[in-house]
């Protein structure tokens, strides 16, 4: 028995047709992507000085991918468990329109397809998010540090790690205000 070329795109057009409307989604960017993302979106020497904790500051890229690595995979943990919930009430709301099963379907992976696609998609915005707040703080520090060199030393030290200290701190600052002004789902 031969399928023609025909037949098989007629099929995949037919379960294109047939499968539920979902959030297109994109992958979440590995940590070596996204610190290349930081690394060409930084002036000069900013990512290195932001990320090296060497002399010369030539391992930036390798501390980078292991920060990156873990925020993701923490964001990733985080995204799960607040999807699942949001699934679950999802599913139980009998008054949504569009309603679960038109959304994910009336089969058995529809509850894993709406967690998927909804932690996929939180874990995608706290990412950028992150790197957002990663280049603001950068910029700052830099400012910074240019504006009252003494301030900078007495708030982050003169050791090669100051001006990451900085970055961190100023980050971490923003992304918390961004969560305190963001209601909870």
């Amino acid at each position: 028995m031969t399928i023609s070329k025909l037949t098989i795109a007629t099929l995949g057009a037919l379960a294109f047709v047939a499968t539920p409307a979902v959030a297109e989604q994109t992958a979440t960017p590995t940590a070596q992507e996204q610190c290349r993302e930081l690394r060409a979106s930084m002036v000069g020497t900013t990512f290195a000085q932001t990320f090296g904790t060497n002399a010369n500051k030539k391992n930036a890229f390798g501390k980078c991918v292991a920060q990156r690595a873990s925020a993701t995979s923490e964001a990733k943990s985080e995204a799960r468990t607040n999807a699942a919930k949001e699934c679950k009430a999802e599913q139980a709301d009998t008054t949504s329109v569009p309603t679960f099963e038109e959304t994910y379907g009336n089969r058995p992976n529809a509850y894993g397809k709406c967690v998927s696609t909804k932690a996929r998609a939180k874990t995608n915005e706290t990412v950028e998010a992150q790197l957002e707040a990663t280049e603001n703080a950068a910029k700052s520090c830099k400012a910074d540090r240019k504006d009252d060199a003494e301030a900078f030393a007495t708030a982050y030290g003169t050791k090669r790690n100051a001006f990451g200290k900085c970055v961190s701190a100023k980050a971490k600052a923003q992304q918390d205000e961004q969560e305190e002004s963001t209601p909870a789902a």
